[in-house]
């Protein structure tokens, strides 16, 4: 991407911030459907330039993505962020490779070290609510079908379930944001982050990348010996946040549908309409 079509703004922040990477004149968009995202600069001299998304999502903020990363810096967690000028956020390029769904599975005992550590961490200070999240999709999205009319209901009537452990959650873990770096793996993407239940990040792990059955039971098992608790009632916890997990999935799917009016995406929403709730 030539530097002529490069918001004004960005070229200015990374002037102050990171100019070994500007001088590189290099701007590789990346693919994404959030918002903007950019790798500025080669070699050595990187960083990732991300806009505050076109289309506005319930929850993203680069600001509070901004704030948590800086919590986290020099936890081995993540990248390490540079600089927050509305309406861009500039981190480091973490260089590594990101796995694959298949190798995020083979990976998962890893993966789950990783979030045990990252549960670990102090909180942030802003919590994660289903209830509101899922309010406001519907608030958003032009089509509300039967079926999750239905859904959202029974949801409403169970109401969320009580918190096994608070914790910082990713809440975006999958193939693609999972980085294997030479210090081990880490995690990019942070614009979902907040405080939530522990169960509730191993269920959108498990449903996101997507894992199989078993997998699912090596990641809720090496997180609970980690994590000193019952495998088993972590099982059962992760069970329960799951109908919450598909219909905040087939939501997103279908207000980006509604955004975008991309023909997958209409595909994915209406995939995701079909799919079992429980």
């Amino acid at each position: 991407m030539q530097t002529s079509h490069i918001d004004n703004r960005l070229i200015q922040i990374l002037a102050q911030h990171q100019p070994a990477a500007l001088a590189a004149g290099s701007f590789l968009p990346q693919q994404g459907l959030s918002g903007q995202t950019l790798i500025v600069g080669e070699g050595h001299a990187k960083a990732v330039a991300r806009a505050e998304p076109h289309l506005s999502m319930p929850w993203v903020s680069r600001r509070r993505e901004y704030a948590i990363l800086k919590q986290l810096q020099g936890q081995g967690l993540g990248p390490t962020p540079v600089v927050w000028a509305s309406p861009w956020l500039v981190v480091e390029h973490l260089p590594g490779n990101a796995l694959s769904a298949a190798e995020t599975g083979e990976h998962i005992a890893e993966v789950a070290d990783l979030l045990a550590r990252l549960h670990h961490q102090p909180l942030c200070g802003q919590r994660i609510s289903m209830t509101d999240l899922l309010a406001q999709y519907w608030q958003r999205c032009q089509t509300h079908s039967p079926q999750w009319l239905r859904r959202w209901r029974r949801l409403q009537r169970q109401g969320e379930p009580k918190p096994l452990r608070l914790a910082l959650l990713h809440m975006d873990v999958h193939g693609g944001n999972v980085i294997a770096t030479a210090q081990g793996l880490r995690l990019i993407d942070w614009e979902y982050a907040g405080d939530g239940d522990i169960a509730l990040e191993l269920a959108a792990a498990s449903l996101m990348t997507p894992l199989r059955p078993a997998q699912q039971q090596r990641l809720i098992e090496r997180y609970a010996q980690c994590c000193a608790l019952s495998p088993e009632r972590l099982a059962r916890q992760v069970q329960r946040w799951k109908p919450w997990l598909r219909l905040l999935m087939a939501c997103w799917y279908q207000l980006r549908a509604e955004q975008t009016q991309d023909a997958e995406l209409q595909a994915l929403a209406a995939r995701a309409w079909l799919s079992r709730s429980d």
